[in-house]
């Protein structure tokens, strides 16, 4: 079997150091990549070696696969992992890792290949007992015909991008009068996204929750699922807080979903750390949505839950040894939530912003997990996703960690941009979301609809005003101000720090 001796790190951000670390744990050196935006970056002092690859765009830099192989090369490096986005889901770049000698810390190029395509994905996974979403199962050519499709699936349908994914070429199509126009979007952004502008229609699930299964597999057959998490906080159908395990769900739904799960990575003999998505209807009824071939965002929350260190993992099944974990020795301990930390304006629709971490305080405590990858001081750069890092808390039960999920929310300072934090803090104290009533409709049903109020015993307008005050205390005075902290009408309890 291959021994790693040394990695690379084709990623950046909190992501890069996640990895860099657990591969340090392993005694395995490592070496990191990185543009001219991130040359001041965590990840790039962390690793043993850094080479720059190109400018701060992506095209040029994180997406080079030649350039990153070549650095590969040069370093006598044994594998190379992709971390999530960028090349991670390439099966061309999988391949040309394996052809040039070296490892790639994922699965085969064949089966990102497959499971890369919904429509492929749907295909393969028809070959076993798994419940599909009523929808087409292959790429729509004609207009008419769609149309006819549609009326017969009844509306709303879901009109989506075959190669697609993070809500791009995804359209919500309510009649057929706005069937023609939603459907050359859906086409025209598809194409633009992803080179590809094929797309199939779907059943939309009006009240849907999205839950995802985490499955392990080895290179000899041996496939097992870590069970759920909840996923069904989003924006612009793209996550922004995640759970584990998911309130929703009874134990003999988690059990089949499971099943289902290990099927799919079996119909395309997967190998390595991948997750299955489904959506929930509100009646326990389950349907397969899409694999993604590679580490999510929101891996930590199945880490705190099962103890299993997921990168640790993936690096023992690149090397070719066995799964040690059996599915009946694992169990759920505990509850885990996570909050992506976004450089965005939760009040003018999550759009991205840009500028400099003036104040940047992680919070601390027990069952408390910062994953990022900046610093104070540091810029948010334009060229990548705006993510600043993930908050991640756990507790013996979900009361306990959205307790302290609150409580890190509201001892998280940042200042210079505007953030999610807001959002979070709103969500966490929300009723739907308390007693699990919530589903992928949240930002819609309950936060826009709070701005509009903007009652001055509204949580989120507080809070909201909170992150715009700081902002313009810290700039103006050099004072900052704790956002989450605004609690109530009396605006004698803000807490300033100098």
């Amino acid at each position: 079997m291959p021994k790693i001796n040394k990695l690379l790190v084709a990623n950046r951000g909190e992501i890069a150091l996640r990895i860099l670390r657990t591969s340090r744990e392993m005694g395995i050196a490592t070496v990191a990549v990185f543009s001219e935006a991130d040359r001041m970056a965590p990840h790039v002092r962390y690793a043993d070696e850094s080479v720059c690859i190109g400018p701060a765009p992506s095209s040029a830099s994180y997406l080079n696969m030649d350039k990153i192989i070549a650095v590969a090369l040069e370093l006598h490096v044994d594998a190379i992992h992709p971390g999530y986005g960028f090349l991670s889901e390439n099966a061309l770049f999988a391949q040309k890792v394996t052809e040039a000698g070296l490892i790639f810390i994922g699965p085969s190029s064949h089966s990102i290949e497959i499971m890369g395509n919904k429509l492929a994905a749907k295909q393969a996974a028809g070959v076993y007992n798994i419940p599909m979403v009523p929808g087409t199962s292959t790429a729509i050519t004609d207009l008419q015909e769609a149309k006819q499709i549609a009326a017969r699936i009844g509306y709303p349908i879901l009109i989506k991008a075959s190669a697609g994914g993070g809500g791009k070429g995804m359209r919500i199509v309510t009649s057929e009068q706005a069937f023609d126009e939603q459907m050359e979007r859906a086409v025209s952004e598809a194409t633009s996204s992803f080179g590809d502008g094929s797309v199939f229609i779907e059943k939309y699930i009006t009240s849907p929750k999205h839950i995802e299964i985490q499955v392990l597999g080895d290179q000899h057959g041996n496939i097992l699922h870590l069970f759920e998490r909840e996923c069904s906080i989003q924006r612009r159908h793209q996550k922004v807080i995640e759970e584990a395990p998911s309130i929703s769900i009874s134990p003999q739904v988690r059990q089949e979903m499971g099943r289902c799960a290990i099927d799919v990575a079996r119909s395309c003999n997967y190998y390595g750390a991948g997750t299955v998505e489904f959506i929930l209807d509100e009646h326990q009824n389950f349907y397969f949505l899409e694999m993604n071939t590679r580490l999510q965002v929101e891996h930590p929350v199945t880490e705190q839950i099962t103890g299993i260190d997921l990168v640790r993992q993936m690096i023992y099944i690149a090397e070719g040894k066995e799964l040690t974990l059996k599915q009946q020795d694992l169990q759920i301990n505990g509850h885990a939530i996570e909050v992506r930390i976004y450089a965005e304006d939760p009040a003018n629709n999550f759009l991205p912003d840009v500028g400099t971490l003036y104040t940047y305080q992680r919070p601390q405590g027990n069952g408390v997990r910062v994953d990022d990858g900046f610093e104070q001081g540091m810029e948010i750069p334009i060229h990548y996703d705006p993510m600043i890092g993930k908050l991640i808390t756990y507790g013996y039960d979900r009361s306990e960690a959205v307790a302290k999920m609150i409580r890190a929310i509201d001892e998280f300072l940042i200042t210079g941009v505007q953030t999610t934090l807001s959002f979070c803090s709103f969500v966490m104290q929300h009723d739907a979301f308390i007693s699990g009533t919530f589903d992928t409709n949240f930002v819609d049903t309950f936060f826009l609809p709070s701005l509009m109020e903007g009652a001055p015993d509204n949580p989120s307008a507080i809070q909201l005003a909170g992150l715009f005050t700081a902002r313009l205390l810290h700039e103006n005075k050099g004072t900052a101000i704790n956002h989450t902290s605004i609690q109530g009408k009396d605006q004698s309890k803000w807490s300033t720090r100098r």
